[in-house]
């Protein structure tokens, strides 16, 4: 239970709670993968075997953590489209930002997994039991008479048995390769969470707003987000039903106004700080920039500023929304 007590200091850096749930299913799953799935071959497969097991998940998780990001299909929806504009310096610039912010929240669950698997060390256990590294296993065997025999041996001693190395000698193989698993682990920990309060102080220190603006803006984006999940869940049944009504009574559609193409490229595109017209998400900037034509539509007006608009800072990702549901 110490590693899950690690896992929960590890995950209270984070300020946003879905992170420390991410960190925390991803130790359950490490807990379950590693008492019920994984059983080391203590064959020459231990490297192999023990690198899969901590590596393979992490990078399913990482890989995992860019699908169920709005801000990754944000930034690719429509790209090839795009792809002049994004061959401009900082049109580019800024596609990298926004990249390193989509990454940094992927990486929480899979750093969690090899942090929680290192501080187990039942996957470096199996591999570092294979390497072929003369050096490493001398080091680890040892310089007593019965060291040669545990080189020879070392694939077997994480499976305890099969083996004719002295119990003495294995158990103190084991202990070495598990504190070396642990010290790994820890200075895993520890640098996430030195570079997380680095960066956080960093990004709170360059932020373009006061504290209390920052937490209302972050109740707006939530509310938002939700309320546009309904609205838009609410419109396509009307307009279903709608379009039905016409098919099966035979009867011309009644009129029922639907955002266009270039509306929703519009609100649908990353956010776009500018400090000299603050608008706290992309529709908002729709609504407030607008001219209303002779059949009553919408039509955005242009809105120039001499100010660029390219500059997301990263204290305002939440902007776009951080988690989608696939």
């Amino acid at each position: 239970m110490d590693k899950f007590k690690t896992v929960v200091n590890m995950a209270s850096m984070q300020t946003n709670l879905g992170c420390t749930l991410v960190a925390l299913l991803t130790a359950g799953g490490e807990h379950i993968f590693s008492s019920v799935v994984f059983s080391c071959p203590c064959n020459g497969l231990n490297f192999v075997y023990g690198l899969v097991f901590l590596l393979v998940p992490a990078l399913a998780l990482l890989l995992l953590g860019y699908i169920v990001s709005r801000r990754t299909w944000k930034l690719l929806t429509g790209v090839w489209r795009r792809r002049a504009e994004l061959c401009r310096c900082r049109r580019l610039a800024a596609a990298c930002v926004v990249l390193f912010q989509i990454s940094a929240g992927a990486l929480v669950a899979p750093s969690s997994w090899i942090a929680v698997a290192l501080l187990n060390g039942n996957y470096f256990e199996c591999a570092m039991s294979g390497t072929n590294v003369s050096f490493y296993n001398k080091r680890v065997c040892g310089d007593q008479e019965p060291g040669v025999q545990c080189e020879t041996e070392l694939h077997r001693i994480p499976c305890r048995v099969g083996s004719s190395v002295p119990p003495a000698v294995r158990e103190d193989v084991l202990l070495t390769l598990r504190a070396q698993s642990q010290i790994l682990g820890w200075i895993l920990i520890a640098s996430i969470m030195l570079s997380n309060m680095l960066l956080s102080c960093l990004v709170r220190c360059c932020s373009p707003i006061s504290y209390l603006q920052l937490k209302f803006w972050r109740a707006y984006a939530q509310e938002e987000n939700s309320l546009m999940d309904s609205h838009v869940t609410k419109h396509a049944k009307e307009l279903a039903d709608r379009n039905l009504q016409s098919f099966f009574d035979q009867t011309p559609p009644g009129d029922l106004k639907t955002p266009s193409s270039h509306d929703w490229m519009k609100i649908s595109s990353l956010y776009k700080f500018s400090s000299k017209k603050l608008y706290y998400s992309m529709l908002h900037q729709y609504v407030e920039n607008y001219e209303e034509t002779d059949n009553g539509r919408m039509k955005m007006a242009s809105v120039k500023s001499s100010e660029s608009a390219d500059n997301n800072p990263a204290v305002l990702d939440f902007v776009d929304g951080g988690m989608m549901t696939m």
